[in-house]
């Protein structure tokens, strides 16, 4: 299985993960600054964006659709920038090829499993969209709001949405089949292993994603690992903030590689 990968630039490779319900673009403005210096790689995880629905639903499945995509690109060695479901991954594909990562950046997200649903309102709101009745997208954003309160939320959820040669609606991401699957997405590793390199774990400020409890964890799998924290930021931080989010990422890019 090939999945769907966009490439910027050239040098050394850089591999961009996006979170659950997003793709490849969602890292866009990091990817056109990365692309100065290295070979960027948007992905499009499974289930998501232009990329095939399979490949399995687990953190394991999923690192190794990567890196097989990566291996019959000839890329034997990269680092690692994820958000959210994408971080997980990341995390995942470190710590089980641990010497072909050089270095991975985690935004807000940590290798633990969420007992919570987070994402629970955001699964109604999507099927509450009657997709054969859709005329425009201002009518999806107005079924959505009922179980979605914020605009930028539901803008992001909209992107998946697009219209096909038939003029049916569709959603680019398999929605029902990743709501069904959201207990092996919730997941932390499950691995007796740990990732020696650069690790850096970038935190919103207002997001309750990273805890201090979860520092145990964070230094049992990445021993090396740096913490930084963007003011006033949420889980979005690489949105709300993209101007600091990707100078963090550039600058211990540039460190780890020096």
């Amino acid at each position: 299985m090939m999945l769907h990968i966009r490439t910027l630039g050239e040098g050394h490779p850089v591999v961009l993960i996006h979170g659950l319900l997003g793709m490849g673009d969602n890292l866009l403005a990091l990817a056109k600054q990365l692309s100065e210096h290295y070979q960027v790689l948007l992905i499009d995880l499974p289930y998501h964006g232009k990329s095939p629905w399979q490949g399995g639903f687990s953190h394991s499945q999923q690192a190794q659709s990567i890196v097989s995509c990566l291996e019959q690109l000839g890329i034997e060695k990269f680092s690692l920038v994820g958000h959210s479901l994408g971080g997980k991954i990341a995390m995942q594909i470190a710590l089980l090829h641990p010497s072909m990562v050089e270095a991975i950046v985690v935004a807000d997200i940590a290798p633990v499993h969420y007992q919570q649903h987070r994402h629970r309102g955001v699964f109604t709101g999507l099927r509450a969209v009657n997709l054969q009745a859709l005329n425009k997208r201002s009518e999806a954003d107005a079924e959505m709001a009922e179980y979605i309160e914020e605009p930028g939320v539901r803008q992001f959820l909209l992107k998946n949405l697009y219209k096909g040669e038939d003029g049916q609606f569709r959603w680019r991401a398999d929605i029902k089949s990743l709501e069904q699957h959201y207990h092996e997405i919730a997941q932390g590793p499950q691995l007796d292993s740990r990732y020696s390199g650069p690790c850096l774990f970038i935190k919103g400020q207002n997001s309750d994603y990273i805890t201090a409890d979860h520092q145990q964890a964070m230094r049992g799998y990445f021993p090396a690992f740096s913490f930084k924290m963007i003011a006033n930021t949420g889980h979005w931080l690489h949105a709300e903030k993209p101007l600091i989010f990707n100078a963090l990422v550039v600058r211990f890019l540039a460190q780890s590689s020096a």
